[in-house]
């Protein structure tokens, strides 16, 4: 009997032999081109990951609206304040959204903020003790108050609300108490306090740290996307990666540019902006970011996991405290004074919805650090445009809740769009 030889099926178009079984387009990598990085961006609109994006089409109608009312929007100077202004609120917005991700709400952020004011301006002026060793104990003092709310929110079962509502008004009531019946110390304008908002590097400090921003960026992205490509993950392909840097030089050499036209870049910014790329890469790197982000989406699921969510819980309200602490810091230092009025005003209701505006959701389990850069950019620039303006206070009160209402709208659209493609809504 004759043996048939097996027919070799001939190779497909160009050479190339079939592929194999095709995979979802969700799971590779982005194509690189034009009109990959498009067909990425309608599907995740369409599934409802709307991402930052929404926040940067506002502000740059913001800066377009405000800067044809009043040219001196954009100018050096008045952005160089904006970003000293929003550093404060920007640190206490960083911790919410901590607490956020777990689906939940720390509302004594600005009495803690008052509090750690009251404490460094008490030791630093009436106490004679270092100022760097008052910043430290007044953060010290903030990260205690937190992981006290933290303890009895997760090992007492008191819900976070009633917890933190109860924390608004005694740690207000201390912070009353330690300021006496002056209401207000003045701290030293030349001092350690003094330096964290008064302090701008020179043009070349500034182009460097932005150099070494991009370059540390692309370093790390080049190196993860090369252990997929080793490991045989999708990856991201060079172009891609290119891409992205040019997205991001763009706003940082941009952003340095102009202010290096007035007194350059300032310390309380750098501060800021070095804290939310810290959180973001412990959220997005590391195994205690993942585990916040699953206590937010299902915290019964995590625990059956073996994930400790009580421990989770009482760290994330000890860096939301500590955070908010740190932003006391840095209002004593803008205002060289604690008084009683400090964080508690607007701060806590403006960290709130600048989370929320940067695209923190409300229902715990989707967000991250970049929120309080991009929320914190928003208000500050509403805020800055209206004063231009002279306008009044309750105007920019009355902008900023629509806003706000805006995002939680969107919010709410994301999670059914989410929903609708099978993705899960947190």
């Amino acid at each position: 009997m004759t043996q048939q030889t097996p027919v070799s099926k001939p190779p497909a178009q160009g050479g190339a032999h079939p592929a194999g079984p095709r995979r979802d387009p969700r799971l590779l990598a982005t194509a690189a081109s034009p009109r990959g990085w498009l067909e990425a961006l309608k599907r995740n609109v369409r599934g409802g990951e709307l991402g930052p994006l929404p926040v940067i089409l506002g502000l740059v109608l913001i800066a377009v609206v405000f800067q044809i009312a009043n040219d001196r929007f954009l100018s050096p100077q008045n952005l160089s304040n904006l970003t000293v202004q929003i550093a404060a609120i920007g640190l206490m917005t960083t911790g919410v959204i901590m607490v956020l991700l777990l689906g939940e709400i720390d509302l004594s952020i600005g009495s803690v903020a008052g509090l750690s004011a009251a404490v460094l301006a008490v030791m630093a002026v009436k106490q004679g003790v270092s100022e760097w060793a008052a910043i430290g104990v007044a953060l010290g003092i903030g990260l205690l108050v937190g992981l006290l709310h933290g303890f009895v929110f997760a090992k007492l079962g008191v819900p976070a609300f009633v917890v933190t509502l109860a924390g608004l008004l005694g740690w207000q009531g201390l912070h009353l108490y330690l300021m006496g019946a002056d209401g207000t110390i003045n701290t030293s304008p030349n001092g350690a306090i003094a330096m964290l908002t008064q302090t701008f590097f020179v043009p070349f400090m500034g182009w460097t740290i932005a150099g070494l921003t991009l370059g540390l960026y692309v370093l790390s992205v080049a190196l993860v996307e090369r252990r997929r490509r080793l490991a045989g993950l999708p990856y991201k392909p060079s172009a891609e990666i290119a891409f992205r840097a040019v997205l991001l030089a763009v706003p940082v050499l941009g952003g340095v540019w102009v202010l290096n036209q007035y007194k350059g870049v300032s310390l309380a910014f750098l501060i800021f902006v070095g804290f939310v790329v810290v959180l973001d890469l412990v959220l997005r790197k590391t195994r205690y970011g993942r585990m916040v982000y699953a206590v937010g989406g299902n915290s019964e699921a995590a625990r059956r996991a073996g994930i400790n969510v009580d421990l989770i819980r009482i760290s994330v309200f000890g860096i939301a405290s500590t955070l908010a602490a740190l932003g006391g810091v840095l209002l004593t230092s803008r205002n060289f004074a604690a008084s009683v009025s400090t964080g508690g005003g607007e701060e806590l209701m403006m960290a709130i919805a600048a989370a929320v505006i940067g695209g923190t959701s409300l229902f715990g389990g989707r967000g991250n650090a970049y929120s309080a850069l991009l929320g914190g950019l928003v208000l500050g620039a509403i805020a800055s445009g209206l004063l231009l303006l002279q306008m009044s206070t309750s105007v920019r009160f009355m902008i900023t809740a629509a806003v706000l209402l805006i995002a939680v709208i969107l919010d709410a659209a994301s999670r059914r769009g989410r929903k609708t493609h099978a993705r899960g809504g947190a």
